[in-house]
């Protein structure tokens, strides 16, 4: 059994999330509150509860807020009518992102995200490194917000003020820089810097010649003269 929380300040959708929580034999709801401070109060109280569904756009306390200043939050589910904070709510480690209206199933998807990852959250002996829990980011791409696997990414490309992230079907043009996105994919091991404007997906590799990476479809990524030594070193080989 989850225990969780609602917390949205429009009266009607916290209606249909409490109604939503009722069909869930698995959920067990233990407050339903209209905005950013009463959150915090709740949790200021010493309340704790398994997962959080929370809206963004409240008053005097923004939901992504009340994150930043929680030490230690739930598993969260975004419920906002908003599409454009994504990216910010997923750099805050949220669990899932529902876009209002939703239906029950997606709700149902959600909150089955949230009871695997609590499930395997208490391993039997202590994890020698943290292991991401997250395999995919939204990235903002025009006026879209486009989700990306980051398995199918082959390398990314610094453009100045942007990246072109690559996959097999897709570039995606990206306003970040290339450091900060090495910084979010930090935890991922297959993804290693090798060029001052390159970081490579290294489990896209078919080959390397003339300290060239040839990839998957014919990508190829250049390896640079200071990255040489680290990467070569950092390959299982014969």
């Amino acid at each position: 059994m989850l225990t969780c929380a609602i917390i949205d300040d429009d009266e009607i959708n916290r209606l249909t999330l409490e109604h939503y929580v009722e069909l869930m034999p698995n959920l067990k709801l233990m407050a339903s509150l209209a905005d950013g401070l009463a959150g915090l109060a709740f949790f200021r109280e010493g309340n704790r509860v398994d997962v959080l569904f929370l809206d963004i756009e409240m008053p005097h306390l923004s939901g992504l807020d009340l994150l930043r200043v929680l030490p230690n939050p739930p598993e969260v589910i975004i419920t906002t009518a908003r599409q454009d904070f994504a990216v910010d709510a997923f750099a805050l480690r949220v669990t899932d992102y529902l876009v209002k209206p939703f239906e029950f199933a997606r709700f149902t998807q959600a909150v089955e995200r949230v009871s695997s990852r609590v499930s395997s959250t208490a391993p039997a002996t202590p994890p020698a490194a943290e292991v991401p829990t997250r395999s995919d980011l939204f990235v903002k791409v025009n006026s879209r917000m486009v989700r990306i696997n980051f398995d199918e990414v082959l390398y990314v490309e610094a453009l100045s003020d942007y990246v072109n992230i690559v996959t097999d079907k897709h570039k995606y043009i990206v306003y970040t820089t290339l450091k900060a996105l090495e910084s979010r994919l930090a935890p991922y091991i297959n993804f290693v810097r090798v060029h001052r404007s390159y970081l490579l997906n290294t489990q896209h590799i078919e080959s390397i010649e003339d300290n060239t990476a040839n990839l998957h479809g014919g990508h190829f990524v250049p390896i640079g003269k200071s990255y040489q030594e680290g990467f070569y070193k950092s390959l299982q080989r014969i």
